[in-house]
């Protein structure tokens, strides 16, 4: 008896409700839409205040650097205190620190040496047999218009200087 009451209810508000499908799909839409804008809400929350943890962290980290940078600023209990074994460890780091800093800079001052003497792009420019590829393909392309596929023979020796200035290139990489 409880069963068909509800039944009837149940029926009664779904015709009295006029839903179809598409405000079915929507309503689930609009739903999810809220599910995923407040997930990302609960996330965003999340990494600003692990950022502001990790931001408050390193402020209060005692900044070694400064040490190196200006060693007589020490003051005298830093000097005179118990944490000898500490500071060799700390100067180590720095030394340490300084290298590998040193040893990038060389990288990248090598790197840069090696950028001034290719001037690739130049070389494209200036090779005269590309150039001339490029033309005999512009020419034929123009010629059939109505025909690309007519211009095989000039792709083909357009591609076969490519790949000689390819070759050339690799060439001076190699070295």
């Amino acid at each position: 008896m409880l069963y068909k009451r509800a039944l009837r209810y149940a029926l009664y508000d779904f015709w009295l409700v006029p839903t179809t499908d598409s405000t079915r799909s929507k309503d689930l839409e609009l739903h999810i839409q809220q599910r995923v804008h407040s997930e990302l809400a609960r996330l965003d929350a999340e990494h600003s205040k692990r950022l502001s943890e990790l931001q408050e962290q390193i402020s209060a980290s005692p900044d070694s650097t400064t040490d190196s940078i200006h060693p007589d600023a020490r003051t005298p209990d830093q000097s005179t205190s118990s944490g000898g074994v500490d500071r060799k460890a700390a100067a180590e780091g720095d030394k340490l620190r300084d290298l590998s800093r040193q040893s990038v800079q060389k990288e990248i001052d090598m790197l840069k040496e090696k950028l001034k003497r290719r001037k690739m792009k130049e070389e494209v420019v200036k090779d005269k047999a590309i150039e001339k590829a490029k033309g005999e393909i512009v020419k034929c392309l123009r010629l059939n218009d109505r025909r690309p596929l007519d211009c095989w023979r000039e792709v083909e020796a357009f591609k076969e200087e490519v790949g000689r200035l390819e070759k050339n290139f690799l060439g001076k990489v190699m070295d």
